[in-house]
């Protein structure tokens, strides 16, 4: 193992904004998400802010996989954090950006437990 961790943050502009808001669409897809990448999930906790926007968690015993939405925005900020180099932190990342229909996304890799942090990976896709 080169790391201790691979750790995906990924901004997602131009989303679908009712599945922004969709506390159950949401949680559904980060669940799948995890599955999709070969995760073990632990425990599920999503919130629905008033008047719009989600957060939420899916732990994984790799690590966790997190949401913030903003549908005034049509945003969401994506964090999915793994442990070891069984699971590809990617694969769920792409899959949520895919459920919520981003028109861009960029998704920057960093490795975990490394010492200094560097950028290891950097990904724009504009559809």
């Amino acid at each position: 193992m080169e790391t201790m961790g691979r750790h995906v943050i990924a901004e997602l502009w131009g989303c679908n904004v009712e599945k922004l808001n969709d506390i159950k669409l949401i949680e559904e897809t980060f669940v799948n998400a995890a599955l999709k990448a070969g995760a073990e999930i632990r425990e599920v906790a999503f919130h629905k802010f008033a008047p719009q926007g989600v957060s939420g968690v899916v732990i994984i015993s790799e690590s966790h996989l997190t949401i913030h939405s903003f549908p005034e925005h049509g945003y969401a900020s994506i964090d999915v954090y793994t442990c070891g180099d069984r699971i590809d932190p990617n694969v769920a990342a792409d899959y949520i950006a895919d459920a919520l229909e981003a028109s861009t996304r960029e998704n920057i890799e960093v490795p975990r437990g490394m010492g200094p942090v560097q950028f290891k990976q950097e990904k724009v896709k504009v559809l």
